[in-house]
């Protein structure tokens, strides 16, 4: 079979003005880049205030592996196959960070039969959204440390300022740096360092902002320091916030493109599900809602992460309620997770991937009925997707599709959307409108009014499975410090591996008797939510040995080559 990039680019697009007139949007609520890439003005949520809301559907998956598991593919294989049963569904993804695409995951627009196209843009530089937001938050990184070299009026204590630096490459070796060296007139010295760029809060906030009002109020809220006397020291109050709204003028539309069966796809914001909250913008969830029958978006990572921070953060923000909820899994990644072999990132693939071994299969398993029960416990309907690899064997796909109606699941659907487009989803499609046609109604976790200590236990203990929660000192003054400043009453981010449901990288399956260590816990005021670092959690990446970016080239006539 033809690698992705090569399907992509053998595809003939439509003008991005048809997608847009099919959807109904109007002229003037379109603002082309270019010939395929359009970003949607906010006026057009005024425009369909009355119309109804459409299904929402998410798709989430199980604890992530090296294999793979296909989630954007099953996203965008699940739009195709709804339009294809007659369903006017909308596709919202996030735009992948450059760090993972020249990193070890790369690019994040599908594959095979289900790509967002054209899909070099989408994963490289797009509208320029991820740029602006690092230019948006390296202007206030300099104005803390401006206001250090000019005096200080404010009386910031250096050793409290939280505002790091930020830069779209995974670059471990800026994990930890020290700036102002040189001299005096080289500003004060300190110790800072960066985080990858859509880790950053202003990120977190692009992607949970409903209006260009709202953005500017949240930039202002940003605490990036406290004072000597512990009073917060705000965006606002260094008046840089104005500043950074303007930067962020036009990243705030949702930019659309479409899919290689030229069905609508938005792709709007990026912030990371192990370190943020994982999922794309409110604002074209919500532009989408009103445009289509079904809303098909998906959260980052296992249902441990993305979902519960899709339903916990972003739901709270943005009214919607999920109506289904779609688990992705495979075959070789339950087996894995059931101790059949061990993957290495960038090794070649052990020969007993393709060898049936039920037991570990079904040891695996229990991994799936996990996340089924994540979902189920905020009441929504669930269907598997088992996403097929030719070397599946008939008879374990069988062994999922069961167990996961034991756990739980309305039902379990092959998908084959990777080899076959939309045609190899449509049972999953109708599944899935199935699924959603019952009557439930999403509920939230926890009560906002719990104190900040048994949100995060209720998390821990509920979502991963973990005994207790262990604080260490840090993270107690933290609690402290929060709520005597009135964020206790804040949603709760967890910042934790994705390889786990545990804190712990190492423990695949569905681990017991563990404890999750919360060693810090970070404010991010004006996008809402507190943070806790469990484990050894970075919020800078660092490269493989071997990057994707050592694959990625240009020929003679500028044709991309390599990008995966």
């Amino acid at each position: 079979m033809k690698s992705d990039i090569e399907i992509a680019q053998e595809t003939k697009m439509l003008p991005i003005m048809d997608i847009a007139r099919q959807m109904g949007l109007e002229e003037d609520e379109v603002e082309l880049y270019g010939k395929y890439k359009a970003k949607i003005t906010l006026d057009v949520l005024e425009r369909l205030r009355d119309r109804p809301t459409a299904k929402y559907i998410d798709v989430t998956a199980i604890t992530p592996t090296p294999l793979g598991e296909g989630k954007t593919v099953t996203t965008i294989g699940l739009g195709l196959a709804l339009n294809r049963i007659g369903k006017r569904a909308i596709n919202c993804i996030r735009q992948p960070s450059l760090g993972p695409v020249f990193g070890i995951k790369g690019g994040a627009a599908g594959g095979g039969y289900s790509q967002v196209i054209p899909m070099e843009e989408f994963n490289l530089h797009f509208t320029g959204d991820t740029h602006a937001v690092a230019l948006a938050h390296n202007l206030l990184a300099a104005f803390v440390d401006n206001h250090f070299h000019h005096g200080n009026e404010m009386n910031i204590d250096p050793h409290s300022v939280t505002w790091p630096r930020v830069v779209d490459v995974s670059d471990r070796a800026l994990r930890q740096i020290v700036v102002g060296l040189g001299g005096e007139a080289n500003g004060y010295p300190r110790q800072t360092g960066f985080d990858i760029a859509v880790a950053s809060e202003v990120m977190a906030i692009l992607a949970l902002t409903t209006s260009l009002k709202d953005l500017r109020e949240r930039l202002g809220r940003i605490v990036v320091a406290y004072t000597h006397a512990g009073k917060p020291v705000t965006a606002e109050d260094l008046k840089c916030a104005g500043a950074m709204a303007v930067l962020l003028k036009e990243a705030i539309k949702p930019n659309l493109l479409q899919t290689l069966e030229h069905t609508p796809c938005f792709v709007h914001a990026g912030p990371f599900a192990n370190i943020a909250h994982g999922n794309n913008s409110v604002l074209a969830d919500m532009i989408a809602c009103k445009l289509g029958d079904y809303v098909v978006t998906e959260s980052g990572f296992g249902a441990d992460i993305g979902a519960e921070k899709m339903i916990n953060i972003k739901c709270r923000v943005s009214g919607l309620k999920i109506d289904t909820a779609v688990v992705v899994a495979t075959v070789r990644a339950l087996k894995m997770h059931g101790g059949a072999f061990r993957v290495v990132p960038g090794k070649p693939l052990p020969e007993s991937v393709g060898q049936r071994n039920d037991e570990a299969l079904i040891r695996g398993c229990e991994n799936l009925a996990k996340h089924i029960e994540n979902m189920v416990m905020h009441n929504i309907p669930v269907v598997v997707a088992v996403n097929r690899f030719s070397t599946d064997h008939d008879a374990e796909i069988e062994i999922i599709r069961d167990l996961a109606r034991k756990a739980g699941a309305e039902d379990a659907v092959l998908s084959e959307v990777w080899a076959k487009g939309g045609a190899g989803g449509e049972e999953l499609a109708k599944a899935v409108v199935r699924a959603a046609e019952k009557p439930t109604e999403m509920r939230f976790l926890y009560d906002l009014n719990l104190s900040i200590k048994e949100k995060i236990e209720t998390i821990a203990t509920k979502v991963y499975g973990a005994e207790g929660v262990d604080f260490d000192a840090l993270a107690e003054r933290r609690i402290r410090m929060y709520t005597k400043l009135g964020y206790d009453k804040l949603p709760i981010c967890m910042a934790k591996t994705h390889l786990s449901l545990s804190h712990d990288p190492q423990l695949k399956g569905r681990p017991h008797g563990f404890r999750v260590p919360v060693r810090d816990i970070r404010a991010s005021i004006g996008a809402g939510f507190l943070y806790p670092l469990l484990g050894t959690m970075s919020t800078m990446p660092g490269l493989p040995s071997i990057p994707a970016g050592t694959k990625i080239d240009l020929d003679d006539e500028g044709k991309i080559l390599g990008l995966f």
